[in-house]
């Protein structure tokens, strides 16, 4: 399905190139012209309003799902700890390094769109931005207006009490039914976001021909230009996650990123996490990775641990506010960026996850979601690219994470042998003969 979707994206997209071309050259004059591109506009619309219609029960159920799951134990509690500051970390470095190239490349500007009246105001007045304002803004006094407004902040503050509050109770009877009920509304939501995906072609061909009718061919430069920034980024990204997996494996880096090279071009041929997933497990082990790091570490980064995707959302957050023209305060792109990392956890199996995510984000800072379906149009071959960045942040992190539970457990064992405490049992022979 994701192949046939792809193929019809692209086919919307040249249908929509061709079809903005002659109107552009066909058109009277500036008047006709934009009326005729907001026709092509409706279409767009109404699949923007899908894209809305999924937004705030998919960001719950997902993070409440998550949450709900987490499981208990000293030496999960540790190795879950350090893989999630690991994850953290990484997520910011990549948003902070796809904000500041976004920023220096302008890969949006001079695009000059023209934002439509029904974007959704969340109520947070980002252009006067403070710390008073963020902290009360994030708290919902109602999750079912949080929910019609789909403010994406107050939803992500409340699933993560509600998922908490689960996850606490889980062993409770009555609870366990609320959180089955929630786990089964999982795949159900991810069956809607994939109808409403398969509209994705008709919103892109609408949004290209609207485009293309109204700037003519020179649209596309913007494109070519937005491709090679994103891709400038991820090399450099590549560099600084093997640059940190060097400090921490030496050498041994370059053997990791041998062995996971095959899995890593699949990604990146089949833009699929998931058929790369399965020969992924098999590589990392082949590395030296304990079956049990990987069974535990590789599953939580597929979820959380999108460096290419983080990447990606601060690009087409700052691509839609540079070709729609609106400009966002350094202190604004920052907490955009802290935002856009909490509402990408949990959200990795979504059709277009990375997607939904920035399309969610964007009223909040009043950026209009019409840019989102402008971005879909190339997404296939960002996608590429970013799930290959997926592959290597998380196989990097895995790695990382078994040195530090190998290095622990041998200094465990050496404190036990100077204390005295560790000991090997005497047979059966050696007792006897005591």
């Amino acid at each position: 399905m994701k192949n046939r979707l792809t193929f019809f994206i692209a086919a919307g997209m040249i249908l929509g190139i061709i079809v903005g071309y002659l109107c552009h050259i066909g058109a009277v004059d500036a008047a006709s012209t934009k009326t005729i591109a907001g026709y092509f506009s409706i279409v767009t619309d109404i699949f923007l309003r899908l894209i809305k219609m999924i937004i705030a029960p998919l960001v719950f159920v997902t993070l409440v799902s998550g949450l709900a799951g987490m499981d208990s134990g000293q030496d999960v509690g540790r190795i879950g700890l350090r893989t999630v500051g690991w994850f953290l970390c990484a997520s910011l470095i990549s948003l902070a390094l796809g904000l500041m190239l976004a920023n220096v490349l302008q890969p949006g500007a001079g695009l000059h769109m023209i934002a439509g009246s029904d974007d959704v105001n969340t109520g947070l007045n980002t252009a006067g931005l403070n710390f008073k304002d963020i902290v009360e803004h994030a708290f919902p006094t109602s999750l079912l207006d949080a929910m019609a407004r789909n403010d994406i902040l107050q939803i992500l503050v409340f699933s993560i009490f509600f998922g908490l509050a689960l996850s606490a109770l889980k062993q409770d009877p009555r609870v366990k039914v609320v959180i089955e009920a929630i786990d089964g509304m999982v795949p159900l939501m991810l069956r809607l976001t994939d109808y409403v995906m398969r509209a994705a072609p008709l919103g892109v061909f609408g949004a290209i021909a609207s485009a293309v009718t109204l700037r003519g061919l020179s649209v596309l430069f913007t494109y070519g230009k937005l491709i090679g920034s994103f891709y400038l980024g991820l090399v450099l990204l590549w560099a600084i996650l093997i640059g940190v997996g060097y400090v921490f494996l030496g050498k041994r880096v370059g053997t990791l990123i041998k062995e996971v090279r095959e899995p890593a071009m699949l990604a990146f041929s089949t833009a699929s996490s998931e058929a790369a997933y399965p020969r992924l497990i098999e590589q990392l082990q082949k590395f030296g990775v304990d079956k049990k790091v990987v069974g535990f570490t590789l599953p939580l980064g597929y979820a959380f641990n999108l460096d290419g995707s983080m990447m990606y959302q601060s690009f087409a957050a700052i691509f839609i506010a540079q070709a729609f023209g609106i400009d966002m305060p350094l202190s604004q792109q920052i907490f955009m960026l802290l935002v856009l990392m909490l509402s990408s956890k949990g959200m990795a199996s979504v059709p277009r996850g990375s997607v939904v995510v920035v399309a969610a984000v964007a009223p909040l800072f009043h950026l209009p979601a019409a840019g989102v379906v402008l971005v879909l149009a190339i997404d296939q071959i960002l996608d590429m690219g970013r799930t290959m960045t997926n592959v290597i942040g998380n196989s990097v992190a895995t790695a990382v994470i078994d040195k530090w539970e190998t290095q622990r457990s041998s200094k465990t064992v050496a404190s036990s042998e100077s204390t005295g405490a560790y000991f090997t049992p005497l047979s059966g022979e050696e007792q006897q003969a005591q």
